[in-house]
């Protein structure tokens, strides 16, 4: 049997012209989404890593069960950290004016 490593991370993401803030993503995803006190979702908009396999799956649930679809569950490549980079200082390079 096989190991399935989750590597990358996942954001949720809200459409606000789409959501009439029913709420059932609270109750569906509580990890993730907050309600204001108008029943809209507040949603964090730091990456949660896909390793973390509760929040992606009650993410999805949330995602399928909003009534209007106004969730979408993002997938984000993050960017390999850059290492080993020298930094040149910018070369002077002086010009001649010329006579006019």
């Amino acid at each position: 049997m096989g190991v399935i490593r989750r590597t990358g991370m996942f954001v949720l993401q809200v459409n606000p012209i789409l959501c009439d803030g029913f709420g059932h993503c609270a109750e569906l995803a509580p990890e993730l989404v907050h309600l204001d006190e108008w029943g809209y979702p507040i949603i964090a908009k730091d990456p949660v890593p896909l390793a973390d396999v509760g929040s992606y799956e009650s993410a999805r649930y949330a995602e399928r069960g909003c009534p209007r679809q106004a969730l979408h569950v993002a997938k984000v490549n993050t960017p390999a950290p850059v290492t080993n980079v020298t930094m040149r200082p910018p070369s002077s390079v002086s010009r001649a004016r010329r006579p006019l």
